[in-house]
């Protein structure tokens, strides 16, 4: 049976060691993983062994991967899961990162599209963001649940003022009245926001600046 007959710590990394058996190295685990296992100078260690240390040390890696995705940018599940698949880890690996990190709380999709709607509301329609959430993976009962809390002022104001940079802007280099509704509504159906809004905005803008 092998013997482990060396361990040592990384050189760059002090928290990972270098394993040897029967004098040559065999592979690096994280220093966590040492005392998990009882791994010991002199230790006889079998096939079965290493196997598990192996997907523990790939476990571990997974963790760690996705915990730095995390750290850049808020995801959401399907994007974590989809990142850690990219780059390879095995289905069963990813299945228990994507519940360690559910478990605690470092993913929550529902927190995920409160901040996203939040965040995207300002300049965009609520079809806007719902087709880019459900890109995203999300649940469409979490997005309509989400929805339900917004308020259709506040959503008309900002469509509002969206609508009135637009037409200064475009009304610079065109009088043509129907032209610049057909552009005004083609921008904010762009923008992700209903025919109906678009229609009201639009008039309430032509009211304002044209007294129609």
């Amino acid at each position: 049976m092998s013997k482990i007959t060396k361990i040592e710590t990384g050189k760059r990394n002090k928290e990972r060691v270098n394993v040897y058996i029967d004098d040559e190295y065999a592979f690096s685990i994280n220093m966590e993983l040492v005392y998990k296992f009882g791994l010991k100078v002199n230790e006889e260690v079998n096939k079965e062994k290493l196997i598990e240390i192996s997907k523990s040390e790939n476990l571990s890696k997974c963790k760690e991967s996705a915990l730095r995705t995390i750290e850049r940018s808020y995801k959401t599940e399907k994007e974590i899961r989809d990142k850690l698949l990219a780059k390879e880890f095995d289905i069963e690996t990813v299945d228990s990162t994507i519940n360690f990190l559910i478990e605690y709380g470092f993913i929550d999709d529902s927190k995920f599209v409160s901040m996203y709607i939040k965040d995207r509301i300002r300049t965009q329609g609520r079809n806007k963001i719902r087709y880019s959430l459900i890109s995203k993976g999300v649940n469409k009962l979490l997005i309509e649940d989400a929805f339900i809390t917004l308020d259709r002022d506040d959503e008309m104001e900002r469509a509002i003022i969206l609508c009135e940079k637009k037409y200064l802007n475009i009304s610079k280099r065109e009088d043509d009245n129907f032209k610049i509704k057909n552009k005004l509504t083609r921008y904010l159906l762009g923008r992700g926001y209903d025919y109906d809004i678009a229609k009201e905005v639009i008039k309430e803008v032509f009211i304002k600046y044209k007294g129609e």
